[in-house]
């Protein structure tokens, strides 16, 4: 079987989906003659017709009610927004409508529409095309949030996120688009949309992480599996819900946790996970939890951008510390 890239398996998935559900519906800016900026609607337009395959008008705000309004009448609308940076014109029809469509109405309509868009650093592109602001979609009620980190969980939590009845925010990590490559089964298989991938196992120190991180964090359990110290390494996945029982399961063995996300630090999903285990496992930590995360700034132009983007180094650092200055 041939491996494919992250973004092959996003295609794969929706050819799939269109072909096994008529109400699936794809929408946005160039997703049909040009598929997508990126090429991850490539060959829909040609498969299942300009019916199902709509090219939007440049206009965010367009897309996102247009999802709404055919979510809430039976179709299963997959959006896509060109860069995460951009869906700001788009919040009211998400924030206001998408996420509060099944309480709003008791139940009677529901909304199950997914919100694809590309997000995070690395491809020396300006801020708005660079930003990871996951969290943000993770505050509002009503809204599940997806980040997948390898081409058989892009396959998998994008089936699932288009099988939900509820909002999907499903965020694609651009930067390894076509870095990280494995094989993929192409047998609808969907995968959990309320759980983390544990990706190594390890006795010294949990390492939660998400989306391109993913990459950085294991090539650092590598170098400090060298020295001595073995890391599990937990694919988040899941931004919202967030599957604590997984990592507490894992805090068990290793009493240390460091979590690593490109976000900015000041209110990220991984306050989010050091709270809720200060709440609940405060006993199994050996350590204070420690966190490697983006800078509270705004994405720099590309000069600049290898300044702010984690790397391996930072993550065996920060482990290092974790670990032998509390032994």
């Amino acid at each position: 079987m041939a491996e494919i890239t992250l973004l092959e398996a996003v295609n794969l998935a929706l050819h799939h989906e269109m072909s096994e559900d008529l109400n699936v519906i794809v929408l946005g800016e160039d997703v049909g003659d040009n598929g997508g900026v990126f090429r991850a609607t490539v060959g829909l337009k040609e498969k299942f017709g300009l019916k199902r395959v709509i090219d939007s008008p440049l206009a965010e705000a367009l897309i996102g009610g247009v999802a709404v309004g055919m979510a809430s009448q039976g179709l299963r609308p997959v959006a896509e927004f060109q860069f995460q940076g951009f869906v700001f014109p788009a919040m009211e029809h998400l924030m206001c409508h998408a996420a509060r469509m099944r309480n709003r109405t008791r139940g009677r309509l529901i909304c199950p529409a997914v919100f694809r868009a590309p997000f995070g650093g690395g491809i020396h592109a300006p801020e708005h095309h660079s930003e990871s602001i996951e969290s943000l979609f993770a505050h509002i009620p009503g809204f599940k949030v997806v980040i997948p980190s390898s081409p058989q969980r892009a396959y998998g939590l994008l089936l699932a996120s288009i099988r939900c009845n509820d909002p999907v925010m499903f965020f694609e990590p651009k930067r390894i688009y076509r870095t990280v490559k494995s094989e993929v089964i192409d047998n609808g298989k969907a995968l959990p949309l309320d759980t983390c991938f544990t990706l190594r196992k390890g006795r010294d120190l949990t390492l939660v992480t998400w989306g391109a991180c993913v990459v950085e964090s294991l090539q650092a359990a590598d170098i400090l599996s060298s020295q001595g110290i073995e890391v599990e390494v937990v694919d988040l996945a899941s931004i919202k819900p967030i599957d604590m029982a997984t990592i507490l399961h894992s805090l068990e063995k290793t009493g240390r946790l460091l979590v690593v996300h490109e976000a900015s630090k000041t209110c990220g999903v991984g306050a989010e996970i050091l709270a809720r285990t200060a709440e609940h496992a405060m006993c199994l930590l050996k350590a204070p939890p420690k966190r490697v995360t983006g800078m509270d700034t705004i994405m720099p132009y590309y000069r600049n951008e290898d300044f702010f983007m984690i790397q391996q180094d930072d993550i065996v650092v920060a482990a290092r510390e974790l670990v032998e200055g509390w032994k």
